[in-house]
C-alpha cells in the first residue's frame, strides 16, 4: 500500500511540473574563419513543439554570442541584435544568412573547417521557465553556402 501511495504521489508531482517547449535543431553550421578574424556566424533551423522563444545564446569559443537580425533599409544592409526569436509551435525558423543568425563574436581562436564547435541556446517557453538545448555545430568552408531553401 505505502509503494502505491508513494507512486500516485510522484505521477501527481510529475503532471504538475509544466513541461517546457521542445526544440528540434538540425542543419546547424558555422562559417569558418581566417586566423585573424574575431567574429563569425552560426545558422540552423529551429522547430518547437510548443509556442516558445529563443532568449539567448552562448558559445565557449567566444566572449560573446548574440542573436542577431539581418535586414535591407532602403537599399543598405543593416544587421542589428534581437533580444529574441519567436518559434511558433510546430512551425520551422531559420537562422540563415540575410535574416535571424547567431553572431559569435571575440572569438578566442580560428574556427576551422571540419571542426565541431558547441553552442548553448536557451529557450523559454510560454510560462517563463528556461531551458538548455546544446548543439555541436560543424564548421563549413569560408565559400560555404548551403543548398537551396536553407
Amino acid at each position: 500500500m505505502k509503494s502505491i501511495s508513494v507512486l500516485l504521489a510522484a505521477v501527481l508531482a510529475a503532471a504538475a511540473i509544466p513541461a517546457i517547449a521542445q526544440v528540434t535543431v538540425t542543419e546547424p553550421w558555422a562559417r569558418a574563419t581566417v586566423p585573424a578574424a574575431k567574429s563569425s556566424g552560426a545558422f540552423m533551423r529551429l522547430q518547437s513543439k510548443q509556442d516558445a522563444r529563443l532568449v539567448g545564446v552562448r558559445s565557449p569559443v567566444a566572449d560573446m554570442a548574440e542573436l542577431h537580425r539581418m535586414s535591407m533599409e532602403n537599399n543598405r544592409m543593416s544587421m542589428a541584435p534581437v533580444a529574441a526569436i519567436d518559434l511558433p509551435a510546430g512551425k520551422t525558423v531559420e537562422l540563415a544568412s540575410g535574416g535571424y543568425h547567431v553572431m559569435l563574436m571575440g572569438l578566442k581562436r580560428q574556427l576551422k573547417e571540419g571542426e565541431s564547435i558547441p553552442v548553448t541556446l536557451v529557450i523559454e517557453s510560454k510560462d517563463s521557465k528556461r531551458t538548455d538545448v546544446e548543439v555541436q555545430v560543424p564548421v563549413r568552408p569560408l565559400t560555404y553556402s548551403p543548398h537551396a531553401g536553407h
